[in-house]
């Protein structure tokens, strides 16, 4: 059966993994930071990308071409006067089939020559040749990333030429000054470049979504928690940033990165994730409530380890609700104001479908995520799932897919629940 395609004409695995056979020019700098270009091609062409490696002459005296070669399986250009590179009119070949030019390491003097429109070596000449967007990723001394010059660079080649930029991160340089200068880690850079070629459809949009379990605390040692991993909520954070979204993430505890560009709340309680989510959901056009908390709390939290009793008896722990953050969010629609899509999340383990039915009606959402976390291709700690999307109308099956093609199914819908 063929997948259905969205607005904006992808499938859902398109959108998901939009790298995937998509050709990406790696422009190589000449910069110590050269050597973390060889990352970087390898993580795209691990994402399914037909990387195409172009590098400036000093670029080779860091890194020799025969890696990219080994790494992309394609050729590297590396001199605009090579009669075999340069027999069919190498650069232009490769500036016409690019999606996406990718400059990493940007110099201060590369950055220069590129906002100056200049052509004068295999990296300028593509950049200025190519139709594709280009992201540039910037390293440099922090003194010369700070200069007004460099600073000036950047904007004109922002304003004027659209380029995106990613970093750079402030560290310990090479030449031993600590500041804002260093490459963006590879895998930002790859992150950033899925953003650069997910459609926007969210832009101008603030997006609120919790993830993650919620530990209540026993004693300073203990705590009644739960198995969730936080992976479904930040790939559904993950998903909307890419898609041009603001997107706040209230996370319990997890051993996930913050996805790029997205700005992380993290909490451990239900009362905290409440007083949180409540903050961030003031003004939020969608909230996307994917963290697992905790119906239930000890009621009073020792202040110590509590022991093991002589006899061996296990100490009563009375417990106390926690608040329902998605029902107090529902209840918070009725009225005038304006009304944000609220979308629940129902994991189960059986009659999942009816649960999330229930749910949908007594939080008042717009939309409930159904799953069996019983299953264990579409539970907790695991990188798949399948979904049931129950709403008012109907309920619509999904079959099992990667947490990052539900989560853009689920922001379709939410784009046309924003649009209707």
């Amino acid at each position: 059966m063929t997948e259905p395609r969205g607005e904006s004409g992808l499938t859902l695995a398109e959108r998901a993994f939009p790298l995937r056979g998509r050709t990406v020019v790696v422009a190589v700098g000449g910069g110590i930071a050269a050597y973390k270009a060889v990352e970087l091609v390898r993580l795209l062409t691990k994402a399914d990308a037909r990387v195409r490696v172009v590098m400036t002459p000093r670029a080779s005296e860091f890194v020799g071409p025969l890696t990219f070669q080994a790494l992309s399986g394609q050729a590297v250009m590396t001199d605009l006067f090579d009669l075999t590179q340069e027999s069919e009119i190498g650069h232009i070949q490769v500036a016409d089939r690019a999606d996406l030019v990718i400059v990493a390491p940007a110099t201060a003097n590369l950055i220069a020559r590129m906002a100056a429109g200049m052509a004068d070596c295999p990296v300028t000449a593509v950049v200025l040749a190519s139709r594709a967007p280009v992201l540039v990723a910037p390293s440099m001394n922090v003194n010369m990333w700070q200069n007004p010059l460099t600073q000036a660079n950047v904007r004109r080649l922002v304003d004027v030429a659209g380029v995106r930029v990613v970093g750079p991160d402030a560290g310990f340089l090479a030449c031993r000054w600590t500041g804002p200068g260093r490459l963006a880690e590879p895998a930002d850079i790859v992150e950033a470049a899925a953003h650069v070629l997910t459609p926007r459809d969210l832009s101008g949009r603030r997006v609120v979504v919790t993830a993650g379990p919620t530990y209540e605390p026993v004693d300073p040692v203990r705590f009644v928690g739960n198995r969730s991993s936080g992976r479904m909520g930040y790939a559904v954070a993950r998903a909307a940033a890419r898609r041009g979204a603001d997107v706040q993430l209230v996370s319990g505890p997890t051993g996930l990165d913050a996805p790029l560009g997205v700005e992380r709340v993290q909490v451990e309680s239900a009362r905290a994730m409440a007083a949180a989510t409540t903050g961030a959901a003031a003004g939020a056009d969608a909230i996307v409530m994917a963290a697992a908390v905790a119906d239930f709390r000890p009621k009073d939290a020792a202040g110590h380890k509590l022991k093991k009793r002589a006899a061996g008896a296990a100490p009563t722990i009375e417990l106390a609700v926690n608040p329902d953050i998605l029902a107090e969010l529902g209840a918070a629609r009725s009225g005038g104001a304006t009304r944000a899509v609220l979308v629940g999340f129902a994991a189960e383990t059986e009659n999942v479908v009816a649960e999330a039915r229930a749910k949908l009606t007594a939080k008042r959402c717009d939309l409930v995520v159904a799953n069996d976390v019983s299953q264990p291709d579409a539970g907790f700690s695991v990188d798949t799932n399948r979904v049931v999307l129950v709403e008012a109308g109907g309920e619509r099956e999904l079959p099992l897919m990667s947490k990052d093609e539900v989560a853009h199914a689920i922001l379709d819908r939410v784009v046309e629940l924003l649009g209707s």
